[in-house]
């Protein structure tokens, strides 16, 4: 079994057991953001500014990685044409659910991000791209397929991990790891991602993160940071994601 394939499985896991990222929106809150009160996030706590998005009225959305049913009903609330990509069967299943539930088109797709997306050059105005990345070992061929797929114009928000998350241990209160977290170079990486129930996990740098997106030929046009929304980093105040927006 790859390291996708695994995460595939415990993502399922995860959410058979109430996972946050995997509980579906309400009809409530569906029926709310029809009438334009709405939000979503790419990272845990700070809400994306509506701003980011512009008029989503007929526009072609990708939700990357992004299946639980939480941000593309919302997108398709708005008036979106949404499409959802993701490898866990379950938050697939939730998004089926909710467009059944809601009666809307949405096309649902079961693939692996770190292989070449399979949709035509230009396709889409728009990618929402939630963190995930952490579970991918190389994020530059993402950057590169997104760029590839989205039209002259278009607009890819992305969730990001900074790191840190990944140095200290699970009371995140003693430093453990050096950088880069490789537990498929790394062992005991490894088997603490295992004691803890984590699938397989990687850091990135900005460099990769950031600098990424420019070398796929990105410009970055706005960019916040945000916490964990829980535990010892947070209660210091201290950032481990940022979300970025970028246009091609």
């Amino acid at each position: 079994m790859n390291y996708q394939d695994r995460n595939a499985q415990t993502i399922d896991k995860w959410v058979e057991e109430g996972w946050e990222w995997g509980q579906p929106i309400s009809h409530e809150t569906y029926e709310k953001a029809k009438n334009g009160n709405w939000d979503v996030l790419l990272t845990p706590t700070k809400f994306v500014p509506h701003a980011w998005f512009g008029d989503l009225r007929g526009k072609k959305v990708l939700g990357l990685a992004s299946g639980g049913g939480q941000q593309m009903p919302v997108f398709a609330a708005a008036g979106a044409e949404c499409t959802v990509l993701d490898y866990s069967q379950r938050q697939l299943a939730s998004e089926k659910m909710v467009a059944e539930r809601e009666n809307y088109k949405i096309q649902i797709i079961k693939a692996d991000m770190t292989k070449p997306l399979p949709f035509s050059d230009g396709t889409f105005d728009l990618i929402f791209h939630p963190v995930s990345n952490c579970y991918v070992r190389e994020v530059k061929p993402i950057f590169r397929e997104c760029y590839r797929i989205l039209k002259k114009g278009g607009i890819f928000l992305a969730g990001l991990d900074n790191g840190l998350n990944y140095i200290f241990d699970e009371e995140e209160r003693t430093v453990q790891n050096t950088l880069p977290f490789d537990p498929l170079k790394n062992p005991a990486q490894m088997k603490q991602l295992s004691d803890t129930d984590s699938g397989v996990q990687f850091s990135h740098t900005l460099e990769e993160q950031i600098g990424g997106q420019l070398e796929a030929g990105f410009i970055l046009t706005h960019l916040y940071e945000d916490t964990n929304g829980q535990g010892n980093l947070y209660e210091h105040n201290i950032p481990c994601f940022l979300a970025t927006r970028a246009v091609k």
